[in-house]
């Protein structure tokens, strides 16, 4: 391979040196956003029991047939069904029971007359009678006019319309929304086991570095990258843990990391990957010897490495990167760029894609769609390099094919407030030197 990388090269080994995180089992609420490894089986049916779907009055279907406004079906109310109801009541010809949505149907009954299609029970209107009855005792009777018939199994929620036993409820490779997590609880499983959302710690170099809040002094700007790359992380699904700015120095910058990979699935540094005289994350890791060395078990490795490899990428913003695996556990790390657009464009190529395969989550990268390049002003890009550009992405209408894009911003690195207006990067190949607008890109949408 030459000394310069694609930036498909580059992804392509950093994938080689991941692997997924060892499945464990959490609680529901604790595995949200995490992958399911195995599939779910329904353990019983859901709902449990025949159950209304209505407050109403659970009937006999003969016993309000033709029934109307006119010539009401009037029967006799045994008692009160409502949800939880143990002891359920037996109707019979000529009786009914006043039933609560989600009671469970009581035997005899075969549909559920909605209260408003009767008089409540009581010389008042239906809906307020049947709230003003609602915690009546289950001895309570009397008589209810029904104005219209039902047919049988009305309003009524079928044991086991949701789901059935046997079943499977959830596949394995399922990401943990809300949802899915309702769907959990609801068929009784309390934990699941889940790939965990990876540890991500992140850390910006630069003795000019401030943190955001402080008053600036000569020559130092505030730490922005630190913030971008621990929000990126939270957005892609990681817990991150934000170190904060390390000085130019070394020796600090390798304790520090040593310090951090007890609780690291993955490091994320950004600046001192170039070719300066205070380059501090070449100079920490280049000696790979500060660490413990990695382990024996590599099977799952193509082409394992004991040290971090800085690297030359045919890419715009991003040139510098570096990857490789350090410690006793050969914990990735990748090194970003530091200049903020830099380190945030290197982000969406390398580190989500290596958070989602330490998660087991597909794809890997973003999915990308075609648009037309509008504005007035043709771009141009340096020929070799792949150039990511940041756009504002408005998608197709109704009629039409394509979605367009517009740039937002120069090509410059540092240009932060451009960064946050967009919305996508435009993907513009190698050999491409020249866009004009109308002419069709690549875009890749950001969140």
């Amino acid at each position: 391979m030459s000394d310069t990388w694609s930036v498909d090269d580059h992804l392509e080994d950093i994938l080689r040196g991941i692997r997924p995180l060892d499945p464990i089992e959490l609680n529901l609420l604790d595995a949200q956003g995490c992958v399911l490894v195995e599939d779910v089986i329904v353990p019983a049916p859901l709902p449990p029991f025949d159950n209304s779907s209505m407050d109403g009055y659970a009937v006999r279907t003969a016993d309000v047939e033709g029934a109307s406004e006119e010539f009401p079906a009037v029967l006799t109310v045994i008692g009160d069904v409502a949800a939880g109801s143990g002891g359920l009541p037996t109707v019979a010809s000529g009786q009914a029971a006043r039933i609560m949505t989600g009671a469970p149907l009581p035997p005899g009954a075969e549909a559920v007359v909605p209260v408003e299609w009767t008089d409540g029970g009581t010389g008042g209107g239906p809906v307020d009678a049947m709230r003003a009855h609602s915690h009546a005792p289950q001895d309570a009777t009397g008589q209810v006019r029904v104005h219209r018939p039902v047919v049988p199994r009305q309003h009524v929620r079928a044991k086991g319309s949701d789901v059935r036993p046997g079943t499977v409820a959830l596949r394995a490779g399922t990401v943990l929304g809300p949802t899915q997590v309702g769907l959990l609880a609801a068929i009784g499983r309390g934990s699941v086991t889940v790939r965990p959302r990876p540890r991500v710690v992140v850390l910006s170099t630069g003795s000019e570095l401030v943190a955001p809040g402080e008053a600036l002094g000569p020559g130092q700007i505030h730490d922005a990258n630190s913030y971008v790359l621990t929000a990126a992380a939270r957005a892609a699904g990681a817990i991150p843990y934000r170190v904060g700015a390390v000085a130019d120095d070394a020796e600090t910058l390798r304790s520090t990391i040593e310090d951090q990979l007890i609780r690291a699935d993955l490091i994320v540094t950004s600046g001192g990957v170039s070719v300066g005289a205070y380059d501090v994350v070449k100079e920490a890791l280049s000696r790979v010897e500060a660490f413990a060395p990695g382990g024996e078990d590599d099977e799952h490795l193509d082409g394992a490495r004991d040290a971090v490899e800085f690297r030359k990428l045919a890419m715009q913003p991003g040139k510098p990167q570096g990857f490789g695996l350090i410690g006793p556990d050969r914990t990735p790390i990748l090194t970003l760029p530091g200049n903020p657009v830099s380190a945030y464009v290197s982000f969406e190529l390398f580190v989500r894609p290596a958070l989602r395969a330490l998660m087991g989550r597909e794809p890997l990268q973003r999915d990308t769609v075609r648009a037309r390049l509008t504005g007035e002003a043709a771009l141009t890009s340096p020929e070799g390099k792949r150039q990511f550009l940041r756009g504002a992405y408005t998608p197709p209408g109704d009629e039409e094919e394509l979605g367009g894009v517009s740039p937002v911003g120069g090509a410059d690195s540092h240009l932060i407030a451009a960064l946050a207006q967009a919305d996508a990067l435009i993907d513009v190949p190698e050999k491409t030197t020249r866009l004009a607008p109308g002419d069709e890109v690549t875009v890749i949408p950001l969140d």
